[in-house]
């Protein structure tokens, strides 16, 4: 079975680096929505692994709405990736998607033996699920144009 995996892409981008990060993360948006629609098609299960921002007493619909506040630079970005409301959705304290979440038992269940990884940020959350996914025995398929990061070099700012 294969699932798609979101890393961070409901995002408020309001750290230091975010401008950087959303000129690359646009284009990776549209191409990550493409490629969401194709997966509900195949009836691929499609989960989102986001980042909890600090806030413990989060949920998906909390993050969204955030993202979507008038002036919210990731407006262009989260309409785009919205989540279905029959998606699953992981909140994530640190960079990994299975770092103290449920992720590796939802794969499981889900009967996931290849896992594609789409998101922000390619030398950051998106390496260190894709590293702990390859440590889990699952096989790894990263698109190159479905991953942004704020870094020009080593993991270039398109992959």
């Amino acid at each position: 079975m294969v699932a798609l995996l979101l890393v961070d892409v409901i995002n408020p981008f309001d750290f230091p680096e975010a401008d950087q990060l959303l000129h690359s993360a646009i284009p990776t948006a549209e191409q990550l929505a493409e490629l969401k629609l194709r997966a509900r098609k195949a009836k691929v299960p499609v989960v989102y692994a986001n980042d909890n921002f600090g806030r413990w007493r989060s949920d998906l619909s909390a993050v969204v709405e955030r993202c979507l506040e008038p002036g919210c630079k990731s407006h262009p970005v989260v309409q785009r990736l919205r989540p279905d409301e029959d998606v699953y959705f992981v909140l994530k304290p640190k960079h990994s998607g299975f770092f103290a979440t449920t992720l590796d038992t939802l794969l499981r269940y889900l009967g996931t033996k290849t896992l594609i990884i789409g998101g922000f940020a390619t030398d950051m959350c998106v390496l260190f699920t894709a590293n702990d996914a390859y440590m889990r025995d699952l096989r790894v398929i990263v698109p190159a144009d479905g991953v942004a990061s704020n870094e020009a070099n080593g993991a270039s700012s398109r992959v």
